[in-house]
């Protein structure tokens, strides 16, 4: 992996971290560096659950993947706010 894959997946999950929180109400109390982080681990999540559903999970950077990301980010924020009351 190069550098500029990583800066795309850095960019990626910033995307879905923020579409996320937005879905989820919490736009106005998480940060850019938080929204990358709940990108890029709920894009492994929505993965793991689309897989465990029997469809493709995320398969590269296309409009499906987004979605899958989303998905995944928005379940996290859920159980993060879940565990800390907020």
């Amino acid at each position: 992996m190069d550098l500029m894959q990583v800066v795309v997946w850095i960019f990626f999950g910033g995307i879905a971290g923020w579409i996320a929180s937005i879905i989820m109400g919490k736009n106005k109390k998480i940060n850019g560096i938080a929204n990358v982080i709940y990108g890029i681990v709920g894009a492994f999540l929505g993965g793991a659950i689309m897989n465990y559903f029997g469809y493709q999970g995320v398969t590269g950077f296309d409009f499906w993947s987004l979605i899958v990301a989303v998905l995944g980010a928005a379940v996290l924020i859920f159980v993060v706010s879940l565990l800390t009351n907020k």
